[in-house]
């Protein structure tokens, strides 16, 4: 069995507890698809009610503590999944510095990005649009995504 350094599971922790905040950020309707544990469920919906920011940190860690329980692949895939549908949308409402942003931290092709953004952008705007191109530019950003992660 190899031996973590303390280090390595503390940035691991971090990664948890930063899950853990976008977790919070999810609408009931996104939580009830992951099928949370009862316990970080309720974990989750009481960081929603709290507003002092140090007890707010206090319980972002206590959710990472609780997911360190449990298998976090799935969480981590349906958060990737949220934040992809974001940037997609973005993107085809026109948000060229999020096109900007995304080719330099993610080293994708810019023009390409562009291109599939306007393409969805064109195809909504008609009566019975398609929703190929969007679907083309999700996965492009989900390609170079998982490539940088």
């Amino acid at each position: 069995m190899e031996k973590t350094s303390k280090t390595q599971r503390k940035s691991e922790a971090l990664l948890l507890q930063e899950l853990g905040e976008k977790l919070v950020g999810l609408t009931d309707q996104h939580l009830g698809r992951l099928e949370l544990p009862e316990d970080i469920w309720n974990a989750v919906k009481l960081a929603r009610t709290i507003r002092k920011r140090g007890g707010l940190k206090r319980q972002l860690q206590y959710i990472g503590a609780l997911m360190r329980k449990i298998d976090a692949a799935p969480l981590r895939e349906a958060s990737l999944h949220k934040q992809l549908e974001a940037w997609r949308d973005e993107l085809i409402g026109g948000n060229d510095a999020l096109a900007e942003e995304l080719a330099s931290r993610f080293s994708l092709d810019r023009a390409r990005l562009i291109i599939l953004a306007q393409t969805a952008r064109e195809e909504q705007i008609k009566k019975d649009p398609s929703p190929a191109p969007a679907r083309a530019l999700f996965r492009y950003l989900r390609e170079v995504a998982v490539q940088g992660c």
